[in-house]
Protein backbone atom coordinates (compact mmCIF):
# COMPACT_ATOMS: atom_id res chain seq x y z
CA UNK A 1 0.00 0.00 0.00
CA UNK A 2 2.93 1.97 0.91
CA UNK A 3 4.51 1.82 -2.69
CA UNK A 4 0.95 2.49 -4.14
CA UNK A 5 0.57 5.43 -1.93
CA UNK A 6 4.30 6.94 -3.31
CA UNK A 7 3.10 5.84 -6.70
CA UNK A 8 0.25 7.91 -6.95
CA UNK A 9 1.59 11.24 -5.09
CA UNK A 10 4.15 10.97 -7.58
CA UNK A 11 2.37 10.89 -10.22
CA UNK A 12 -0.12 13.35 -8.98
CA UNK A 13 3.30 15.42 -8.63
CA UNK A 14 4.38 15.07 -12.34
CA UNK A 15 0.74 15.71 -13.43
CA UNK A 16 0.95 19.11 -11.86
CA UNK A 17 4.35 19.83 -12.67
CA UNK A 18 3.60 19.05 -15.98
CA UNK A 19 0.72 21.19 -16.19
CA UNK A 20 2.58 24.43 -14.85
CA UNK A 21 5.52 23.63 -17.41
CA UNK A 22 2.54 23.89 -20.50
CA UNK A 23 1.36 26.93 -18.80
CA UNK A 24 4.72 28.28 -19.03
CA UNK A 25 5.31 27.37 -22.85
CA UNK A 26 1.95 28.76 -23.51
CA UNK A 27 2.55 32.13 -21.73
CA UNK A 28 5.86 32.38 -23.11
CA UNK A 29 4.78 31.59 -26.72
CA UNK A 30 1.81 33.96 -26.59
CA UNK A 31 4.07 37.17 -25.36
CA UNK A 32 6.27 36.27 -27.82
CA UNK A 33 3.57 36.72 -30.83
CA UNK A 34 2.32 40.00 -28.85
CA UNK A 35 5.78 41.56 -29.06
CA UNK A 36 5.82 41.07 -32.89
CA UNK A 37 2.48 42.11 -33.30
CA UNK A 38 2.68 45.05 -31.54
CA UNK A 39 5.94 46.02 -33.17
CA UNK A 40 4.27 45.30 -36.71
CA UNK A 41 1.21 47.43 -35.64
CA UNK A 42 3.26 50.08 -34.36
CA UNK A 43 5.36 50.25 -38.21
CA UNK A 44 1.70 49.95 -40.15
CA UNK A 45 -0.56 52.13 -38.05
CA UNK A 46 -3.43 52.27 -40.85
CA UNK A 47 -4.11 48.82 -41.06
CA UNK A 48 -5.58 48.87 -37.42
CA UNK A 49 -9.31 49.30 -38.74
CA UNK A 50 -9.20 46.38 -41.37
CA UNK A 51 -7.31 44.42 -38.53
CA UNK A 52 -10.16 44.84 -36.02
CA UNK A 53 -12.66 43.80 -39.01
CA UNK A 54 -11.03 40.99 -39.30
CA UNK A 55 -11.60 39.27 -35.88
CA UNK A 56 -15.12 40.98 -36.06
CA UNK A 57 -16.40 39.36 -39.13
CA UNK A 58 -14.13 36.17 -38.69
CA UNK A 59 -16.00 35.40 -35.16
CA UNK A 60 -19.49 37.05 -36.42
CA UNK A 61 -20.30 33.70 -38.94
CA UNK A 62 -21.27 32.02 -36.07
CA UNK A 63 -24.15 30.02 -36.00
CA UNK A 64 -26.17 29.25 -32.78
CA UNK A 65 -28.23 27.30 -34.22
CA UNK A 66 -25.91 24.76 -36.18
CA UNK A 67 -23.21 25.81 -34.10
CA UNK A 68 -21.41 26.23 -36.66
CA UNK A 69 -19.15 29.56 -37.91
CA UNK A 70 -17.53 31.36 -35.03
CA UNK A 71 -13.79 32.64 -35.09
CA UNK A 72 -12.30 30.12 -36.64
CA UNK A 73 -9.76 31.24 -39.30
CA UNK A 74 -12.22 30.44 -41.98
CA UNK A 75 -11.79 34.60 -43.37
CA UNK A 76 -9.01 33.45 -44.76
CA UNK A 77 -10.18 31.38 -47.35
CA UNK A 78 -10.19 33.59 -50.36
CA UNK A 79 -13.69 32.45 -51.35
CA UNK A 80 -14.87 34.20 -48.00
CA UNK A 81 -12.70 37.45 -47.96
CA UNK A 82 -13.75 38.46 -51.34
CA UNK A 83 -17.36 39.00 -50.14
CA UNK A 84 -18.31 42.10 -50.30
CA UNK A 85 -18.49 42.00 -45.93
CA UNK A 86 -14.88 41.63 -45.85
CA UNK A 87 -13.77 44.38 -48.64
CA UNK A 88 -10.52 46.16 -48.11
CA UNK A 89 -9.49 43.50 -45.60
CA UNK A 90 -6.78 42.01 -47.88
CA UNK A 91 -3.77 44.34 -46.19
CA UNK A 92 -5.10 43.05 -43.26
CA UNK A 93 -4.98 39.41 -43.71
CA UNK A 94 -1.42 39.92 -45.31
CA UNK A 95 -0.21 41.75 -42.58
CA UNK A 96 -1.25 38.30 -40.45
CA UNK A 97 0.36 35.74 -42.93
CA UNK A 98 3.38 37.78 -42.86
CA UNK A 99 3.62 37.80 -39.07
CA UNK A 100 1.77 33.93 -38.81
CA UNK A 101 5.06 33.21 -40.91
CA UNK A 102 7.77 34.66 -38.17
CA UNK A 103 6.22 33.15 -35.65
CA UNK A 104 6.41 29.32 -37.11
CA UNK A 105 9.52 29.39 -37.82
CA UNK A 106 9.74 29.72 -33.91
CA UNK A 107 7.37 27.77 -32.48
CA UNK A 108 7.94 24.81 -30.51
CA UNK A 109 4.67 23.77 -30.56
CA UNK A 110 3.70 23.71 -33.89
CA UNK A 111 2.42 26.31 -36.04
CA UNK A 112 -0.30 29.12 -34.96
CA UNK A 113 -3.63 28.57 -35.85
CA UNK A 114 -5.08 31.11 -38.12
CA UNK A 115 -8.13 31.58 -35.51
CA UNK A 116 -5.40 32.88 -33.22
CA UNK A 117 -3.41 34.98 -34.62
CA UNK A 118 -6.63 36.91 -35.82
CA UNK A 119 -7.91 37.41 -32.61
CA UNK A 120 -4.45 38.12 -31.47
CA UNK A 121 -3.57 40.83 -33.62
CA UNK A 122 -7.24 42.23 -32.69
CA UNK A 123 -6.25 42.52 -29.19
CA UNK A 124 -2.83 44.35 -29.81
CA UNK A 125 -4.91 46.88 -32.33
CA UNK A 126 -7.22 47.31 -29.19
CA UNK A 127 -4.35 48.17 -27.24
CA UNK A 128 -2.73 50.25 -30.07
CA UNK A 129 -5.69 52.45 -29.72
CA UNK A 130 -5.80 52.66 -26.35
CA UNK A 131 -1.79 53.71 -26.12
CA UNK A 132 -2.79 56.31 -28.48
CA UNK A 133 -5.25 57.61 -26.78
CA UNK A 134 -3.36 58.31 -23.79
CA UNK A 135 -0.70 59.28 -26.13
CA UNK A 136 -3.16 62.11 -27.73
CA UNK A 137 -3.90 63.22 -24.17
CA UNK A 138 -0.26 63.88 -23.08
CA UNK A 139 -0.39 66.15 -25.62
CA UNK A 140 1.53 63.68 -28.12
CA UNK A 141 4.48 62.90 -25.97
CA UNK A 142 4.77 59.64 -26.42
CA UNK A 143 6.67 58.85 -23.20
CA UNK A 144 4.12 60.43 -20.64
CA UNK A 145 1.71 58.53 -22.94
CA UNK A 146 3.11 55.10 -22.12
CA UNK A 147 3.44 56.15 -18.75
CA UNK A 148 -0.15 57.17 -18.18
CA UNK A 149 -1.37 53.78 -19.83
CA UNK A 150 0.68 51.95 -17.47
CA UNK A 151 -0.77 53.86 -14.41
CA UNK A 152 -4.46 53.97 -15.90
CA UNK A 153 -4.85 51.70 -18.77
CA UNK A 154 -6.53 48.27 -18.32
CA UNK A 155 -3.68 45.68 -19.17
CA UNK A 156 -5.02 43.43 -16.02
CA UNK A 157 -8.37 42.78 -18.05
CA UNK A 158 -7.16 40.47 -20.71
CA UNK A 159 -6.76 37.37 -18.17
CA UNK A 160 -9.78 35.43 -19.84
CA UNK A 161 -8.98 36.87 -23.74
CA UNK A 162 -5.55 35.43 -22.81
CA UNK A 163 -5.93 32.04 -21.05
CA UNK A 164 -8.63 31.50 -24.41
CA UNK A 165 -5.65 30.75 -26.46
CA UNK A 166 -6.32 27.12 -28.66
CA UNK A 167 -8.67 28.07 -30.94
CA UNK A 168 -8.79 25.74 -34.53
CA UNK A 169 -8.64 26.47 -37.57
CA UNK A 170 -11.34 25.65 -40.10
CA UNK A 171 -10.95 23.77 -43.07
CA UNK A 172 -12.97 25.66 -45.43
CA UNK A 173 -15.12 29.09 -46.00
CA UNK A 174 -18.26 29.95 -43.65
CA UNK A 175 -21.16 29.89 -45.84
CA UNK A 176 -22.52 33.20 -46.94
CA UNK A 177 -25.07 35.72 -45.67
CA UNK A 178 -24.40 35.24 -42.04
CA UNK A 179 -22.02 38.85 -41.77
CA UNK A 180 -24.25 41.84 -42.43
CA UNK A 181 -22.10 44.76 -44.51
CA UNK A 182 -21.41 46.85 -41.74
CA UNK A 183 -21.12 49.90 -43.52
CA UNK A 184 -24.63 49.68 -44.83
CA UNK A 185 -26.48 48.26 -42.53
CA UNK A 186 -29.26 49.86 -40.70
CA UNK A 187 -28.78 49.80 -36.70
CA UNK A 188 -31.80 47.29 -35.95
CA UNK A 189 -29.62 45.14 -38.39
CA UNK A 190 -26.32 45.54 -36.82
CA UNK A 191 -28.65 45.22 -33.70
CA UNK A 192 -30.24 41.59 -35.04
CA UNK A 193 -26.60 40.41 -35.57
CA UNK A 194 -25.14 41.29 -32.35
CA UNK A 195 -28.40 39.76 -30.57
CA UNK A 196 -28.09 36.44 -32.93
CA UNK A 197 -24.34 36.14 -31.39
CA UNK A 198 -25.30 36.08 -27.47
CA UNK A 199 -24.54 39.90 -27.75
CA UNK A 200 -26.24 43.10 -27.48
CA UNK A 201 -27.21 46.94 -27.71
CA UNK A 202 -24.24 47.49 -25.22
CA UNK A 203 -21.82 45.24 -26.93
CA UNK A 204 -22.69 46.81 -30.33
CA UNK A 205 -22.20 50.61 -29.08
CA UNK A 206 -18.92 49.29 -27.36
CA UNK A 207 -17.69 48.05 -30.18
CA UNK A 208 -18.36 50.30 -32.46
CA UNK A 209 -14.72 50.88 -33.71
CA UNK A 210 -14.43 46.91 -35.40
CA UNK A 211 -17.22 48.27 -37.42
CA UNK A 212 -15.12 50.98 -39.80
CA UNK A 213 -12.81 53.13 -39.97
CA UNK A 214 -14.64 56.03 -38.97
CA UNK A 215 -15.97 55.19 -35.55
CA UNK A 216 -17.36 59.13 -34.75
CA UNK A 217 -19.79 58.27 -38.05
CA UNK A 218 -20.96 55.13 -36.61
CA UNK A 219 -21.53 56.22 -32.97
CA UNK A 220 -23.30 58.99 -34.83
CA UNK A 221 -25.96 55.77 -36.59
CA UNK A 222 -25.83 54.33 -33.45
CA UNK A 223 -26.84 57.05 -31.68
CA UNK A 224 -30.26 57.36 -33.77
CA UNK A 225 -31.21 54.31 -31.54
CA UNK A 226 -33.21 54.90 -28.57
CA UNK A 227 -31.91 51.29 -27.12
CA UNK A 228 -28.04 52.17 -28.52
CA UNK A 229 -27.62 55.97 -27.90
CA UNK A 230 -27.36 55.13 -24.03
CA UNK A 231 -24.41 53.07 -24.19
CA UNK A 232 -22.71 55.12 -27.22
CA UNK A 233 -23.11 58.11 -24.52
CA UNK A 234 -21.71 56.94 -22.01
CA UNK A 235 -18.53 55.19 -24.04
CA UNK A 236 -17.98 58.51 -25.54
CA UNK A 237 -17.84 60.41 -22.05
CA UNK A 238 -15.88 57.36 -20.19
CA UNK A 239 -13.10 58.30 -23.52
CA UNK A 240 -13.15 61.68 -22.21
CA UNK A 241 -11.64 60.27 -18.91
CA UNK A 242 -8.09 60.25 -18.24
CA UNK A 243 -8.64 56.22 -17.37
CA UNK A 244 -11.48 55.73 -19.55
CA UNK A 245 -12.38 52.62 -17.64
CA UNK A 246 -15.96 51.86 -18.22
CA UNK A 247 -14.78 51.87 -22.35
CA UNK A 248 -11.56 50.03 -22.07
CA UNK A 249 -13.50 47.08 -19.29
CA UNK A 250 -16.51 46.90 -21.25
CA UNK A 251 -14.58 46.64 -24.52
CA UNK A 252 -12.19 43.83 -23.84
CA UNK A 253 -14.97 41.70 -21.99
CA UNK A 254 -17.14 42.01 -25.50
CA UNK A 255 -14.24 41.32 -27.31
CA UNK A 256 -13.24 37.93 -25.57
CA UNK A 257 -17.23 36.81 -25.45
CA UNK A 258 -16.64 37.19 -29.32
CA UNK A 259 -13.39 35.55 -30.26
CA UNK A 260 -14.26 32.42 -28.78
CA UNK A 261 -17.82 31.84 -31.04
CA UNK A 262 -17.85 28.40 -31.88
CA UNK A 263 -14.67 27.19 -30.32
CA UNK A 264 -13.66 24.69 -27.81
CA UNK A 265 -10.60 25.66 -26.79
CA UNK A 266 -7.53 23.45 -26.59
CA UNK A 267 -5.56 24.52 -23.59
CA UNK A 268 -2.80 22.29 -24.54
CA UNK A 269 -2.14 23.81 -28.04
CA UNK A 270 1.59 24.89 -28.95
CA UNK A 271 3.12 22.58 -25.74
CA UNK A 272 5.84 20.33 -26.21
CA UNK A 273 7.84 17.75 -24.20
CA UNK A 274 10.72 18.92 -22.49
CA UNK A 275 13.64 16.44 -22.73
CA UNK A 276 14.03 15.03 -19.11
CA UNK A 277 17.83 15.48 -17.70
CA UNK A 278 19.17 11.74 -16.45
CA UNK A 279 20.97 12.31 -13.51
CA UNK A 280 22.62 9.24 -13.41
CA UNK A 281 24.56 9.62 -16.36
CA UNK A 282 25.80 13.04 -15.42
CA UNK A 283 29.40 13.19 -14.50
CA UNK A 284 30.24 15.02 -11.22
Amino acid sequence: MELIGNGFINNVGDAKAADLNQRRQRSEFQSKIKILLSTTIKAKPELVPSLLKLALNDAMTYDKATKSGGANGSIRFSSELSRAENEGLSDGLSLIEEVKKEIDSISKGGPISYADIIQLAGQSAVKFTYLASAIRKCGGNEEKGNLLYTAYGSAGQWGLFDRNFGRSDATEADPEGRVPQWGKATVQEMKDKFIAVGLGPRQLAVMSAFLGPDQAATEQLLATDPQVAPWVQKYQRSRETVSQTDYEVDLITAFTKLSCLGQQINFEAYTYPVERINLSKLKL
